[in-house]
């Protein structure tokens, strides 16, 4: 069951949902979603530099390199075709008491070409940290996106019971307390 914009507040209101820094209800809350806003970080990859990806090893340093805007009015452009890195603004907290949250894209983004992530939509019960985007271009035209910009929104779901194991406490938790857009670790598998 996805919560309400009623209900959002509620758990909001409660601390099972954690969002720094508090977002402002009045733009970012729609009747079923919360937008949450782009940071100003940026990984890309630089294609040249290593041969192939093994999904064994860790990814080379020189592999991506992150690009930081330090004025919220400068731009990053997302080239047609290209695959980048980015992640919210927010952090965001779930407690462990039923609740869970699905990445979305927003509409108005989506139709600019821009998608926000390949498969990482869930976001489970004990999750911490910023959520990496996974951003790009599937259009024929160059898009310019903005830190702070509304970016992509949550729905929330109740689960059934509550987990028995919260994804900050798993052994293999490999982006518990992520900051940034952080590159795969499918090599710690």
């Amino acid at each position: 069951m996805i919560l309400s914009d009623k209900d959002i507040k509620k758990e909001l209101k409660k601390g099972v949902i954690i969002i720094t820094p508090p977002p402002d209800l009045s733009v970012q809350l729609s009747s079923c979603s919360l937008d949450l806003r782009l940071s100003n970080q940026f990984t890309v990859f630089q294609h040249g530099m290593v041969p192939f990806i093994d999904v064994k090893k860790e990814l080379p340093k020189e592999f991506t390199r992150t690009i930081t805007l330090h004025k919220d009015s400068q731009h990053f452009i997302v080239q047609p075709g290209e695959f980048v890195l980015a992640s919210t603004y927010e952090w965001i907290e779930i407690a462990t008491n039923a609740i869970a949250a699905r990445l979305e894209g927003r509409s108005s983004i989506g139709r600019l070409g821009i998608t926000i992530h390949a498969t990482a939509s869930l976001i489970p019960p004990g999750w911490r940290g910023n959520i990496v985007l996974e951003l790009s271009n599937i259009g024929r035209i160059p898009v310019a996106l903005y830190p702070k910009m509304r970016i992509c929104a949550l729905t929330f779901e109740r689960i059934t019971t509550p987990v028995e194991i919260p994804y900050h406490k798993k052994k293999n938790a490999k982006y518990i307390n992520q900051k940034g857009p952080l590159a795969s670790k499918i090599h710690s598998d």
